[in-house]
């Protein structure tokens, strides 16, 4: 990873808002009800269920979601008319590990 995708996951990150939406999203049962359409862990977290337990307008939630996308933190896909967003695990782990190695500490474990 070099270092601009550091800083754009850096950049992601750094609202508490994004931060929040991504905890949820790495656990998402106890944060969200059960989906009609799409599981919360396989499919994602429709981003309807983002905006109402975050309480800010759906255009901002979209675009906070968009920055987590950039960043490579969230996958989304389309199923009917929603959008369902969950975090790319392996994406966090690799970001998490740049980061360390270009502040000269050890990995996360």
């Amino acid at each position: 990873m070099n270092r601009l995708e550091v800083t754009r996951t850096l950049r992601a990150l750094s609202n508490e808002n994004r931060m929040q939406i991504l905890e949820w999203l790495l656990d998402p049962l106890p944060h969200f009800p059960p989906q009609k359409d799409g599981d919360l862990v396989e499919d994602g977290v429709c981003v309807g269920f983002i905006t109402e337990k975050i309480g800010l307008s759906q255009p901002t939630v979209t675009a906070h979601m968009r920055q987590l996308a950039d960043a490579g933190l969230v996958t989304h896909k389309q199923i009917k008319n929603w959008v369902f967003y969950k975090p790319d695990r392996t994406a966090i782990e690799k970001a998490m590990a740049a980061l360390a190695s270009r502040l000269g500490t050890a990995a996360p474990r």
